[in-house]
C-alpha cells in the first residue's frame, strides 16, 4: 500500500513532498468555524448548544487504530477512531435571553453522544479522554457538569449508554475490570491463512476492513466485548449479567427490561460485524436472568438485491407507547424479493412476560427497512395507532400506512407513490418524547390528525413545512411553511402552540427561532445569535440555473461566481462538479433539489466552491440523471446519458456569459470520480479532470455497485462499458487522482486508483496520483484537506486557467 505523498513530474521520477497549503483566500474558508447545533429538551424549555470541533490534526488522526470487522476503533480508549466531538457546551432557554455557561466541564472537552434525561433535568455525554471514555452528566438547573460512576465505557460497537426511563441513571456498555491483557500477535507466521466455501452461494459486496486471520478475530473480540452496568446518578454502579459483543441496547418504556443484541462467533471474513451471528436477549433489570429470544446465523447469502433481507425475526424493538411490548419483523417468502406478493413483511408483537405466542399486528405490502428499530420505519402512537413507512427498491414504490396495533388488518394508506417523487412526498410523522424518554407520534388535540414535517420540495426549491395529515386519509393542512428569502426548517413543537425552527438565508447564518402557530403572521422570535463564520471574507454569489438536456429533460445546477465579478470581465475558467443519480422516471429526474436560500457551508473541504476564491466560476451539483423507466435499467445507457447531462450543464453555464467553454474542468468524489473518468474517456469538452476516492474498474466490484443490482456475470457488457479503466487508452485529458490511503467505503479500494494510474501512465496520459495517508473515504485531517485543496488548485491553474494548454516534456 502506498502511504506517502508523491510529486510526480513524469513517469521517471517521484519525489516526496510535505503537506502543502492552498492560497490564503481558500484557507480562510476552510478554517471558518462550523455553526453550532442545538438539541431541545423533552419538555421543550431548554436547548443544549454544542460547538463542533473543527478539523482534527493529522497527529490526532494518526492515533492507534484497528481496522477490523468493517469498523475502525482506537484500542487505547475503546472508542471509534474518528468521532464528531463537541468542544464547547452551553445551555439556552427556548425564549429570548443569553446562553448560560456550564461549569465543571472537562478542561479539554471532547464530548459526544449527548442525550437528555426523560425528565429534562440532566444531560449525559461521553467524554473522550486519551485512554478511556468517561460518562459525564450535566445538572441543567445548576448548569454544572460532573463525572458519574467512574466506569470506563466501551463504544467500539456504537453508542454506549441509554437513560433509565425514570431518569435516575443510565445503563451502559462498560469495560470489565477483569478483562486482562490484549491478545498478542506474532510477526512470525504459524501457518497459512485459509478461506474456503463448500458450494454455498454467498455473494457479497466488496466491503472494506474485514477480518482475515484468527489474530484479527481475537483482537476484535477482545476490544469490542463489553458488559452491561446500571450507573445511577447517585450511588454505586450495579453490574448486570449481560456481556459479550453487545451492539444494540434499549430499555422498555417502564424501565423493567433491557433488550440487547449480542454478536458472537463464528465470525465471517467476507461481511462486517453487523452481519455476524446475532443473539437477541432480554434482561429483567431487577431480578436478572437474561432470556434468549432469538439466535440468528451469519448473514452472508443474501441475493444482490436491495429488496432482499434475511429470513426469520429481525430488528427487535420496544413499542414506545406501552409499558413493555416487544416488536419485530419477519419477512415473507424467506426474505427473497417478491414484487407481486401481497405481503412482504410481517410485524409481530409480544407483551411481557414474553412467554406466549406473538401476534401479527401488520402485514406490510412492501418492505420495512432493515434496522427499523431505530424509528426509521415505524412510529408508535397509542393502542389504536402506529404509522409504518414501507418501500420497494425495484420500482421505487413507497407507502405510508396508519395501522391499528390492536386490530390486525385495519390499515389506512396515508400516502403512496414513488420514493423519488420529492414534490408529492409528505415527509415524516413528527414525534415527541414521552415521559419515559421514548418517541411517540404527535397528534392534534382532537386526535384526528398527525403532525408531519416535510422538506417541501417544489419547482422553486425546497420550502420546508409543518402540516397536519388526517388519519382518515386526505390532503394535509399546512400550518407553517418556509418562504423566500429564507430557508426555515421546523425542528420541534413546543408547549403553547410554539414551533422551534432553524432559519437561514444566503446572507444570514443559521439560528434558532420561535414561530407562533396560533398567530403565524407574527414575526419569528430569535433565540440564538450565532455569528456568521465568514465575517470579513469576500463571499461568492450564486444562482440556480434551469436548462434542458438534449432529449428535453429539465435539469438544474448552481452557478457560483467570485465576489465582485462582473460579466464585463469576460467568461471565467470553470470547475463543474456533479454526482450521477439513478431514476426510474423522467418526472422524478427533472425535479429540483435543494434551495438557493441556504447559507453557504463548505463542510469537510470537498466543496468545489472554494475555487471561486481564486477566480473560477463553479457549476455545483450539476444534475446528471441516469434514467431507466419501466423494465429498462438506468445503467444500460449510462454513458450516453452521462455525456448528454454534462454537455447540457456546460452549455447552460456558457449561455450565462460567465463560463468559458474552452476552459472547463470536471470533478467528482466517489461515484462522482467514476463519472469524471468516464467523461474524460468519452468526451472532449473538458480541459482537465479531478477524481477523488473513486472506483474505475467494475470487474473489481462484481456483485453490484451503487444502485446496480445485477452481477458482473449477468451484465458483463454493462460492467465493461461503464468502466473507465476499459477506455484508459482514450483518456488524453489531464486527470488528477486523489485517494484516501485508508479508504473505508464499499467498493472504492485504494487499489482502484493505483491500477487506474498505472493504466493511464502506460498509455502516456497526463496523470497525477495523490494518496493521503491515514485518510478514509472522506478525508478529515486539517493537513490532508489543505493539501487536497492545494493539489486541486495547482491542477486547475496549470491545465484550465491558461488560454492555451501547457506542453509536458519527459523529465520536466
Amino acid at each position: 500500500m502506498v502511504t506517502a505523498l508523491f510529486f510526480a513530474t513524469s513517469g521517471l521520477a517521484q519525489n516526496a513532498i510535505g503537506y502543502q497549503k492552498p492560497p490564503a483566500a481558500i484557507e480562510q474558508l476552510l478554517d471558518a468555524p462550523p455553526t453550532p447545533s442545538a438539541s431541545v429538551s423533552p419538555n421543550g424549555a431548554t436547548l443544549l448548544i454544542a460547538e463542533p470541533q473543527s478539523f482534527p490534526t493529522i497527529a490526532e488522526v494518526a492515533q492507534p487504530r484497528y481496522r477490523l470487522a468493517g469498523i475502525r476503533f482506537n484500542p487505547r480508549n475503546s472508542g471509534p477512531s474518528v468521532t464528531a466531538d463537541s468542544i464547547s457546551l452551553r445551555l439556552q432557554a427556548t425564549s429570548p435571553g443569553s446562553p448560560k455557561a456550564i461549569t465543571g466541564l472537562p478542561l479539554n472537552l471532547r464530548a459526544s453522544d449527548a442525550s437528555w434525561s426523560p425528565d429534562s433535568k440532566h444531560i449525559a455525554f461521553v467524554q473522550r479522554a486519551p485512554t478511556e471514555l468517561q460518562l459525564w452528566v450535566i445538572d441543567v438547573a445548576a448548569a454544572h457538569a460532573h463525572r458519574v460512576g467512574l466506569v470506563k465505557l466501551n463504544a467500539v460497537l456504537g453508542r454506549p449508554c441509554v437513560w433509565l426511563p425514570n431518569s435516575s441513571g443510565l445503563v451502559c456498555k462498560t469495560i470489565s475490570s477483569t478483562r486482562g491483557s490484549a491478545p498478542k500477535t506474532s510477526d512470525v507466521p504459524t501457518g497459512p491463512h485459509i478461506s474456503e466455501n463448500l458450494g454455498k452461494v454467498t455473494p457479497a459486496p466488496t466491503y472494506e476492513d474485514m477480518l482475515s486471520t484468527p489474530d484479527d478475530e481475537n483482537i476484535f473480540e477482545y476490544y469490542a466485548s463489553s458488559e452491561l452496568a446500571e450507573v445511577p446518578l447517585i450511588g454505586p454502579v450495579h453490574a448486570l449479567p449481560v456481556k459479550g459483543l453487545i451492539a444494540s441496547l434499549s430499555l422498555s418504556p417502564n424501565g423493567h427490561y433491557a433488550l440487547a443484541g449480542i454478536h458472537h462467533r463464528p465470525f465471517s471474513y467476507t461481511v462486517p460485524y453487523e452481519r455476524f451471528p446475532l443473539k437477541t436477549e432480554i434482561l429483567p433489570l431487577k431480578s436478572g436472568g437474561a432470556k434468549v429470544l432469538h439466535d440468528a446465523p451469519v448473514i452472508d447469502n443474501l441475493p444482490i438485491s436491495r429488496d432482499a433481507v434475511e429470513p426469520g425475526p429481525r430488528d427487535y424493538q420496544w413499542r414506545s407507547d406501552v409499558p413493555a411490548t416487544l416488536v419485530w419483523v419477519e419477512a415473507a417468502n424467506d426474505g427473497l424479493p417478491t414484487p407481486k406478493a401481497p405481503v412482504a413483511d410481517y410485524v409481530k408483537a409480544l407483551p411481557a412476560p414474553f412467554t406466549g405466542e406473538p401476534t401479527t399486528i401488520l402485514e406490510a405490502p412492501l418492505r420495512l427497512a432493515r434496522g427499523f428499530g431505530a424509528g426509521r420505519s415505524i412510529s408508535w402512537g397509542n393502542d389504536h395507532l402506529a404509522v409504518a413507512t414501507v418501500s420497494r427498491f425495484s420500482d421505487r414504490k413507497s407507502m405510508i400506512l396508519a395501522f391499528d396495533p390492536s386490530t390486525p388488518g385495519k390499515i389506512t394508506t396515508l400516502y403512496q407513490g414513488s420514493s423519488q417523487d420529492r414534490y408529492r412526498n409528505p415527509g415524516r410523522p413528527l414525534t415527541v418524547t414521552n415521559e419515559n424518554g421514548h418517541p411517540v407520534l404527535k397528534l392534534t388535540p382532537d386526535g384526528s390528525a398527525l403532525y408531519f414535517v416535510s422538506e417541501g420540495a417544489s419547482p422553486t426549491g425546497d420550502k420546508p413545512f409543518l402540516a397536519t395529515m388526517p388519519l382518515a386519509g386526505g390532503k394535509e393542512t399546512i400550518l407553517f411553511r418556509s418562504a423566500d428569502p429564507y430557508y426555515i426548517q421546523p425542528i420541534d413543537l413546543l408547549p403553547g402552540d410554539r414551533l422551534l425552527v432553524r432559519r437561514e438565508s444566503q446572507i444570514e447564518s443559521p439560528n434558532y427561532f420561535i414561530a407562533s402557530l396560533a398567530a403565524p403572521s407574527e414575526p419569528l422570535t430569535q433565540i440564538t445569535s450565532f455569528p456568521s463564520p465568514y465575517a470579513g471574507i469576500n463571499m461568492p454569489s450564486h444562482q440556480l440555473l434551469h436548462y434542458k438536456r438534449a432529449d428535453g429533460l429539465e435539469l438544474t445546477a448552481t452557478l457560483w461566481l467570485p465576489y465582485g465579478y462582473d460579466k464585463s470581465q469576460g467568461p471565467l475558467p470553470t470547475l463543474m462538479e456533479a454526482y450521477p443519480a439513478e431514476f426510474k422516471t423522467r418526472a422524478a429526474a427533472a425535479q429540483v433539489a435543494g434551495s438557493t436560500n441556504r447559507f453557504p457551508t463548505f463542510g469537510w473541504g470537498g466543496s468545489p466552491v472554494y475555487f471561486t476564491q481564486i477566480g473560477y466560476a463553479v457549476l455545483e451539483n450539476a444534475a446528471i440523471p441516469i434514467i431507466g423507466e419501466g423494465d429498462k435499467q438506468p445503467n444500460d445507457t449510462y454513458v450516453e446519458q452521462l455525456v448528454d447531462g454534462a454537455k447540457a450543464g456546460v452549455e447552460a453555464g456558457v449561455a450565462t456569459g460567465t463560463v468559458d467553454r474552452s476552459r472547463v474542468a470536471v470533478m467528482g468524489h466517489s461515484y462522482g470520480a467514476f463519472m469524471t473518468a468516464n467523461l474524460l474517456a468519452h468526451t472532449d469538452i473538458f480541459r482537465a479532470g479531478i477524481a477523488r476516492s473513486g472506483a474505475y474498474n467494475r470487474t473489481l466490484t462484481p456483485y453490484g455497485f451503487q444502485n446496480e443490482e445485477r452481477t458482473y456475470w449477468q451484465a458483463t457488457e454493462v460492467y465493461h462499458d461503464m468502466s473507465p479503466f476499459s477506455f484508459a487508452d482514450k483518456i488524453k485529458t489531464p486527470i488528477l487522482l486523489i485517494h484516501g490511503e485508508a479508504d473505508d467505503n464499499t467498493g472504492t479500494f485504494p487499489i482502484q486508483s493505483e491500477r487506474f494510474y498505472a493504466a493511464l501512465k502506460g498509455q502516456g496520459a497526463t496523470v497525477r496520483l495523490v494518496f493521503l495517508p491515514l485518510e478514509p473515504h472522506h478525508y478529515g485531517a486539517h493537513e490532508s484537506l489543505q493539501h487536497m485543496l492545494w493539489e486541486m488548485g495547482r491542477w486547475l491553474d496549470t491545465y484550465v486557467k491558461p488560454q492555451a494548454l501547457p506542453t509536458n516534456k519527459p523529465g520536466e
